[in-house]
Formats: C-alpha cells, sequence, structure tokens
C-alpha cells in the first residue's frame, strides 16, 4: 500500500463512538484518509496505516442466529425489535438460557437438566444439530445491507463456543471438564468435536453467502479461563480443540475473511496453542500480561494491547509512549478494547496523530 503523508486536517473530529468504560466522554472519531474498515483490514496484512483504537471496527451479531437471542446480545437493523423481555430462550441446540437484566447477560436456565447429562456417550442420540437452511439468511441480509454500509471492519461474533464453551452448555462446567480427562470418553469427545467444527464451516458459508463484503472477518467466543489460571492444561487443548480451531480459521481465512477469537480468562498461558489454531487476532482480558505476550508473540498474532498507567503523565504523553512502544509494521497490535477508561479525547487524539506519524 502506498503511504499516505499525515495532515493536520485529519485531526477534525467528525464523529464520536460510545465508551463504555467512559459513557460521557465518546471516542472521537477523526477525519481519517481512508476508512476505518481499510486501516483495520490493512493492518493484518502488516500494512499498518494508523493504531486502531477501537472506532475502526464494529460489532455484527444478527438476530437471524438463535444464539443471539438466547444471549441477549443483537447487534444488527433488528435490536429495536428486540426489547430485553425477549431475550432469553433456546439456542440454535434447544438449549435453554434466562436473560439476567443486571448482568446484562444470559445464563443457563436454572432448573432445566443438561441435554447430554455427565457425560457425552450417546451424543448422537441425545444432540439434535439446527438446519441452518431453515433460517430466513435472505431477509436478514435484505434488512441488514443499509447496517452494514458503515465505514467499519464489520466483525460477526459467533457466541456460545465452538469447543469447550459449547460443551458447557451441554453438560455444565464440572462434566464439561471431567470430560476433557476421562480417557473413555475421548473418541466420543473428539467425535462431537469434530462435528461441531463442521457446523461453524458451514455456519461460515451461510453468513459469507448472505453478508458479503458487509463483513470483513468472525469474532469466535470460546472462553479458556478463569480469572487466575486456564480452565485446561496445553494437552487438553492440544488434543481436542487445537486441530478444530485450525480447521474453522482455515475455512474462514479461505472466505477472505479475518479469523479473531474472543476467549475471556487468564489464559496467557494458552497463547501458543490459540496461534496454533490460527487465529490472527485476540484481545486478553486486563487480568492477562499483554505487553508481555505482545513483546515475545506480537509476530505471529495481532493483540489488543494495555499498557500499565503512569499517573505522573498526561493522557497525551501515555499515548504517544504507548505508539512509541507498540507501534510497529512487524508487530502490529490495537489498543485493547479493555483499555477505554484511559481513552479521553486528548489521549485518542495523540494516539492517532503519533500513529499516523510514525
Amino acid at each position: 500500500m502506498q503511504k499516505i503523508p499525515f495532515s493536520e486536517k485529519e485531526l477534525e473530529i467528525v464523529g464520536r463512538v460510545p465508551n463504555r468504560a467512559r459513557p460521557n466522554d465518546a471516542k472521537p472519531v477523526f477525519n481519517f484518509p481512508v476508512s476505518g474498515r481499510e486501516c483495520f483490514e490493512a493492518m493484518y496484512r502488516k500494512e499498518n496505516i494508523w493504531l486502531p483504537y477501537g472506532v475502526e471496527n464494529g460489532i455484527f451479531a444478527p438476530s437471524v442466529i438463535p444464539d443471539d437471542i438466547a444471549r441477549g446480545f443483537i447487534v444488527d437493523a433488528t435490536i429495536k425489535d428486540y426489547p430485553m423481555e425477549k431475550f432469553g430462550g433456546k439456542d440454535m441446540f434447544g438449549v435453554e438460557w434466562e436473560y439476567v437484566p443486571v448482568a446484562g447477560g444470559s445464563m443457563e436456565k436454572r432448573g432445566v437438566p443438561h441435554i447430554l447429562g455427565s457425560d457425552v456417550f450417546g451424543w448422537k442420540d441425545k444432540l439434535t444439530f439446527p438446519d441452518l437452511n431453515s433460517w430466513d439468511w435472505d431477509e436478514s441480509a435484505r434488512v441488514n445491507r443499509d447496517f452494514l454500509n458503515n465505514g467499519k471492519a464489520n466483525m460477526l461474533w459467533l457466541l456460545n463456543g465452538c469447543g469447550f464453551e459449547r460443551l458447557i452448555s451441554f453438560m455444565g462446567f464440572e462434566d464439561a471438564a471431567v470430560a476433557l480427562l476421562d480417557e473413555e470418553q475421548e473418541d466420543d469427545l473428539k467425535e462431537l468435536f469434530q462435528a461441531l467444527t463442521d457446523l461453524y464451516c458451514d455456519l461460515v458459508d451461510k453468513c459469507c453467502e448472505a453478508y458479503g463484503d458487509g463483513i470483513s472477518g468472525f469474532t469466535v467466543h470460546d472462553d479458556w479461563g478463569s480469572q487466575r489460571s486456564p480452565f485446561f492444561s496445553e494437552e487438553c487443548a492440544e488434543t481436542f480443540l487445537v486441530p478444530g480451531m485450525k480447521q474453522l480459521t482455515d475455512h474462514i481465512k479461505s472466505k477472505g475473511k479475518i479469523a479473531d477469537l474472543h476467549s475471556c480468562g487468564h489464559v496467557e498461558d494458552r497463547i501458543e496453542s490459540i496461534i496454533r489454531g490460527g487465529w490472527q487476532s485476540w484481545t486478553p482480558m486486563p487480568m492477562n500480561n499483554t505487553a508481555k505476550l505482545y513483546e515475545e508473540y506480537g509476530d505471529q498474532i495481532i493483540l489488543g494491547v494495555m499498557d500499565e498507567p503512569d499517573p505522573s503523565k498526561t493522557d497525551a504523553e501515555l499515548a504517544k509512549a504507548f505508539v512509541d512502544k507498540f507501534y510497529s509494521p512487524e508487530k502490529p497490535c490495537t489498543l485493547s478494547l479493555y483499555a477505554g477508561a484511559v481513552q479521553t479525547e486528548e489521549y485518542c487524539k495523540a494516539m492517532y496523530e503519533a500513529s499516523r506519524n510514525k
């Protein structure tokens, strides 16, 4: 990509994006020389234009996918049709969810037995896989055409997990964790994860057919850890999860789309499994040492990074120091979405200008 010289005119604010961490201080959108989407996608080709700070990409969670209604997470043109009272219900596998307003999300409905019970034996007779063709993709594509024409890199979020998180919804956490350790369940569990991977590849196909260039990629959810540590060993990850993830990420990339992982918890010790799974990017939560991860692995995966704040520096000085430390063509990164608390207008302006000049 040809380099675009920085112009002071770019610092004109042409819009604002809500910042959940600072409700009264929305993030500014500057007079970019190219669209936010172009900047975001170029980063994955290691053709940096500026350091993305959260206004360049957007979330797309269409209501045509039952999981989005069940989990109370709809981000599309139909959002006005789904007040809080409509959230919850059955996901694509028939697991029942209950929306909890105070938590802003859903949990599996209390008192309803898990579909698989306490083990994965006989899962083919217990699980009913969804018929993706029965969903009204044409209508979803029609109503979301303008919604997706927003100049952002729209990332389609796939919730409820493609591996371990989905297994939890079928069995409960304790039995799902035991299944990873029980040698007698290993063959059945591998078959189940393979079937889930095949389904997700088909789901990617359906989304690409429906939304085409309206989406830049997929953010696939699969939580791997608690506040303190991963849920499982590297051996478990490599045995059960990495093969399917690699198949899925290869499929996503074959469609010309970005493969982004959303995995909550303290899972920095599983970074090598995440990379071997083929993920192009991941934004670790704040309990992970993102600066260390960037230093050691930033040339292999794009990370959302946070740095330790220095109370002796102004916001502008903090932003410039961040750019000096983390902005590199060989090791691109984004400012972590969990760093919203520091993103004042002064911070965003200094970060944008410094990274454009660099």
